[in-house]
Parts: structure tokens; C-alpha cells; sequence
């Protein structure tokens, strides 16, 4: 198979969708691949490197996108991504589809087949190649909130950890799964009063087991929702439902009863956001003020750390990505449940029943795809 890897276009994003040692990999199973000029740089990987590995190095994106059978990114597609793919292509990268109808209906009509990290599931009901990325996106969490909170960039000027005599930061984060944990942990071990919101009972028993001490855990109710976001410095929205659009958990209306000039930062912002009052931003203009209340939406988190982010998401997803060269996704769906459960688009049909509901659009189940 001609696995194929261009260079990432969405503003500040680093990250690239293959490193040097799965070219390597990809290369010993008997693949071809092929890699736009430069694609590697930001994540700290050149040209060299990826000849060095047995790829090919293209001048262009068209190229790749010409000459591959599959497209391997970390970023959607953006909308000139989008009019090179072709019929029977196939896409591989993160999708977050049910808060991007231009993208979805696009997708759709390229015929192209789409399988989207952040739907790939395990056996232990985790998302694996999500995973990388939230844990990198919940330890950013509190550092960007705390750059965020600093009275320059249009915060209460209050240091997380606070200092003797004054005390710390109160940071609220709400939902405790893998960007929560993370965030909670960092956020504590910087020295603030941390508190994590969650509905399942089990997992707020799992993170005082393993935690103890180190921050409080909450059952996620709209009354304890309401007080705690009132008291906090920094409220981190940490709350995913696989492959469906965020609940909006905070109203605009409870910004009133936030202290001026505190920090929200929405890590749920590529599933659309999880406060009403959030909207996507880039690391150009990161921030923007609401009510007074400072907004940190940046929809590609990770990428602020692409040498990280790259090698951590390229860990996850290689496997995957050698299962589908080596045997074709039909074959390696087929195979693979938990990679099925990837598959968002297929020749014409959106194959996801969350971003059906979320959008309105009639589904094709994966296990009919298959057979299609």
C-alpha cells in the first residue's frame, strides 16, 4: 500500500501524522511511503530522517494526496485537505465530526472511507489513540490556565500555587476521565485547591483510592456544578462523549457569578465545547474575554508540544495504521471490532450513529459497510 503523509495545515499545528520510526515499520511490511517536504519540522524530524526511514519525500501535498491509498494526519482534514481526497481513499487522523457539518458533508461526498482516532475503542472500553492526546491536553491544562490567569493576559493575577501567607488557586475540573485525571494531578502538584467533578461513582472511588489527599472529588450535580464554578479561579472542562458533541455544562448566565478575570479553559473544545460561551481558538490568539471571565478554547492543545505530542500519538496509532496496510480496512475492521468502531464515513455514508444524531444525517451501520 502507498501510505501517504502531508504536511499539517491548521494554524500553530506542529504535530505530524507519521514519525520516522513508523515510516521505518511501515517501509520493513513491504509498504511505500510517501511524505510532503517539511511535514516532520515542527515536531523536530527532517526530510532527512524520513529518507534515512525508506520514505519517499514529495514537494507538495497534492502529491501526496495523489499518488497515496492512504492518508495518515493527526489534524480533520481542512476544506482544501478535503477536495483532494477521492473515491475509495482512505483517511486516517482525527475527525471530530459532530460539531463540523462542512466537514462531515464533505467527507461524505469525496467518497472517501474515514476512520477517526478519537472513535477507535479497547477492550477495557478506553479510547487508545484519544488517550495520548488527552493526557497531553489535561497537563497542559493547568499551565495554560495558570499563563491565563496572570493579570497581563487579562486575569485576576493570582498565582495557582499561591504563597505562604496567601493561599492557593481553587481550580474546579470538571469530569474526572483522562484529561481530568491528568489535569487534577498537575493542577495539585502545582499547589492548588483542586476539586474534580464526576457523575460515575465508581470513578470518583478510583481517583480517592488512588489520590487520597492530593484533591477533592465532587458527584457532578447542577447545584454542586453552580457552587463550585462560583468560587473557582479556574474552571478546566475536561467532559467527552465518544464521538458526540460536548453537553454545554456551564450557562453564560452562571459567568455572572464567576470572580472577574477568572480562567476557563475548554479542553472539550474539538467536540464543540462544553461551556456555552466557548468557541474555537488557535495558539496565535488563544484567549478572549466573555462577562468578564478569560476563555482558553485552543482546539489543537497538543500541538503547542508537537515534539511530545508527536511521538506519544505515533506510539498509539502505528499498530492500527500497520493493520490497515498490511491487510486493507475491510480486512483489518473486519478483524478488529474496536478499529471498526473508528470507521465515521464510507463511500458516501456517514457510518457513526453520535454524529448522525448530533447533525441530523441518516447512518449506515460499520458492520453494513463491510458488506457494502
Amino acid at each position: 500500500m502507498k501510505i501517504g503523509c502531508p504536511k499539517e495545515i491548521k494554524p500553530q499545528e506542529f504535530r505530524v501524522g507519521l514519525t520516522p520510526n513508523a515510516a521505518r515499520e511501515a517501509v520493513a511490511h513491504g509498504h511505500e511511503v510517501i511524505v510532503e517536504t517539511g511535514a516532520g519540522a515542527g515536531a523536530g524530524f527532517s526530510d532527512a530522517d524520513y529518507t534515512a526511514a525508506g520514505a519517499r519525500i514529495v514537494d507538495t501535498a497534492e502529491e501526496v494526496f495523489a499518488l497515496a491509498d492512504m492518508i495518515v494526519k493527526v489534524k480533520e482534514p481542512q476544506a482544501g485537505e478535503r477536495r483532494m481526497l477521492r473515491e475509495g481513499q482512505l483517511l486516517f487522523t482525527y475527525l471530530h465530526l459532530a460539531p463540523d457539518p462542512d466537514q462531515t458533508h464533505d467527507l461524505i461526498a469525496s467518497g472517501a472511507t474515514c476512520i477517526a482516532y478519537e472513535t477507535v475503542t479497547d477492550a477495557q472500553g478506553g479510547l487508545p489513540l484519544l488517550a495520548p492526546m488527552s493526557e497531553v491536553a489535561g497537563r497542559l491544562a493547568p499551565q495554560v490556565g495558570a499563563w491565563t490567569l496572570q493579570k497581563a493576559n487579562g486575569g485576576r493575577g493570582v498565582l495557582l500555587g499561591g504563597v505562604p501567607g496567601v493561599g492557593p488557586a481553587k481550580v474546579v475540573v470538571i469530569g474526572g476521565g483522562v484529561v481530568g485525571t491528568h489535569a487534577a494531578r498537575i493542577a495539585a502538584g502545582m499547589g492548588a485547591d483542586v476539586t474534580v467533578l464526576d457523575r460515575s461513582l465508581p470513578r470518583l472511588r478510583y481517583l480517592d483510592d488512588v489520590f487520597g489527599d492530593r484533591f477533592r472529588t465532587r458527584y457532578a450535580s447542577a447545584g454542586a456544578n453552580a457552587e463550585l464554578v462560583a468560587e473557582a479561579d479556574m474552571v478546566v472542562g475536561a467532559v467527552l462523549i465518544p464521538g458526540a458533541a460536548a453537553p454545554k455544562l456551564v450557562s453564560r448566565a452562571q459567568l455572572s457569578t464567576m470572580k472577574p478575570g477568572a480562567a476557563i479553559v475548554d479542553v472539550a473544545i474539538d467536540q464543540g465545547g462544553c461551556f456555552e460561551t466557548s468557541r474555537a481558538t488557535t495558539h496565535e490568539d488563544p484567549i478572549y474575554e466573555v462577562d468578564g471571565i478569560m476563555h482558553y478554547c485552543v482546539a489543537n492543545m497538543p500541538g503547542a508540544v508537537a515534539r511530545t505530542s508527536t511521538l506519544a500519538l505515533g506510539n498509539a496509532t502505528m499498530p492500527f495504521m500497520l493493520a490497515l496496510a498490511d491487510k486493507g480496512w475491510r480486512q483489518a475492521c473486519e478483524d478488529d471490532p474496536h478499529l471498526l468502531a473508528g470507521l465515521n464515513v464510507h463511500a458516501g455514508r456517514l457510518t457513526y450513529y453520535a454524529v448522525g444524531k448530533a447533525l441530523g444525517i441518516d447512518v449506515l451501520s460499520p458492520s453494513l459497510a463491510l458488506k457494502a
